[in-house]
């Protein structure tokens, strides 16, 4: 059960590691940047959550589970300050949870007794397989978003009147009712 839930915790870990550049890259405040950026989030709660049933190393509460905890703090504050339209406060906290997810994986990456480099070690054809899926499976989502999400910012939304639709002196257009 616990290398399940760490290969299943690793997977959506390398996911949030692939969307976060997308997102910090691409012109961020259209239609897609908030597809991406619901789905890093989606990833990033799976990742910090399925992160606090992960004892394989010392059967307790480690410096990982604290970092969890406070990654799902921050990526919290990133929604609600997005929602708040405090922008810079919101791309500040959600470069610092990847970064956090980033620093994490490194240490699961490089500390050999973790699980991650016994299954390089001893699966290797395993380790590369799923890595090349996730990375395949990243990429996927992002063309599709990119495609088919329409790019329109959500200012573009809202239709504005101009001279043209009231008419040359501000009245309504003609048969229009007022």
């Amino acid at each position: 059960m616990d290398t399940l839930l760490i290969a299943i915790h690793a997977i959506a870990a390398t996911g949030v590691v692939l969307l976060a550049p997308v997102q910090v890259l691409r012109r961020p405040k259209d239609q897609r940047h908030k597809a991406i950026g619901r789905s890093w989030v989606v990833l990033m709660y799976f990742v910090c959550v399925s992160g606090m049933f992960i004892y394989s190393i010392t059967g307790g509460f480690t410096f990982f589970h604290a970092l969890a905890i406070f990654t799902f703090l921050t990526t919290t504050l990133g929604v609600i300050m997005i929602r708040r339209g405090h922008v810079r406060t919101h791309a500040f906290n959600m470069i610092g949870s990847w970064l956090g997810a980033v620093t994490a994986g490194l240490f699961a990456v490089l500390i050999p007794t973790r699980e991650i480099p016994r299954l390089v070690v001893a699966e290797p054809l395993v380790f590369w397989t799923i890595l090349i899926a996730v990375i395949v499976a990243a990429t996927l989502w992002v063309a599709y978003v990119l495609r088919f999400v329409p790019v329109r910012r959500p200012a573009e939304a809202v239709v504005r009147l101009t001279d043209e639709h009231r008419g040359a002196r501000g009245s309504a257009p003609e048969g229009a009712e007022r």
